[in-house]
């Protein structure tokens, strides 16, 4: 049994117009959110063996404040470019190559992509995956490449604006 944890960044910034969509920052709620629900995921669960995000400024912030709050370093989070804008097929991809040794693992991405992947999971459907929202399954495997066919169960979903 696998658990995928799915989600997406927090808040952005939008103050800035020269700053291009890749390099666009957290904002002030942004900040708040991410530390406040990878908070609420540790409550959870206690061990999350990869986090693998986009490398886009905010996805990255994002990932840093969880993989901060389960006491892994900034160096593990795994850059995976793909994901930046990512299409479900994507999505299948990356889990697909993930090591079959992690038990649990938690990915970062963007809207729209990410909202049509987590509507492919499962019966479970979502209008808008929201800023920092996780969406939590398992999947029945023993190995991240047979995700794509595996018998899934939703867990959870969670965000900020639940509290």
């Amino acid at each position: 049994m696998k658990k995928l944890f799915i989600i997406r960044h927090a808040k952005s910034s939008w103050l800035t117009a020269t700053v291009n969509d890749f390099d666009r920052p957290l904002n002030e709620r942004g900040h708040n959110d991410a530390p406040f629900m990878a908070k609420k995921l540790l409550q959870q669960i206690n061990i999350i063996d990869a986090f693998v995000s986009s490398p886009a400024k905010r996805a990255f912030t994002t990932a840093f404040y969880f993989a901060n709050a389960f006491d892994v370093k900034e160096s593990e989070i795994i850059q995976a470019g793909e994901l930046y804008h990512a299409s479900s097929n994507v999505f299948y991809n990356t889990i697909a190559q993930l090591s079959s040794a992690w038990q649990t693992v938690a990915i970062f991405s963007h809207n729209p992509g990410i909202t049509d992947f987590v509507n492919s999971l499962t019966n479970t459907q979502i209008d808008n995956m929201p800023t920092c929202g996780i969406f939590a399954i398992a999947a029945k495997t023993n190995d991240w490449k047979n995700f794509e066919d595996a018998e899934k169960e939703f867990l959870f979903f969670d965000y900020p604006k639940a509290y």
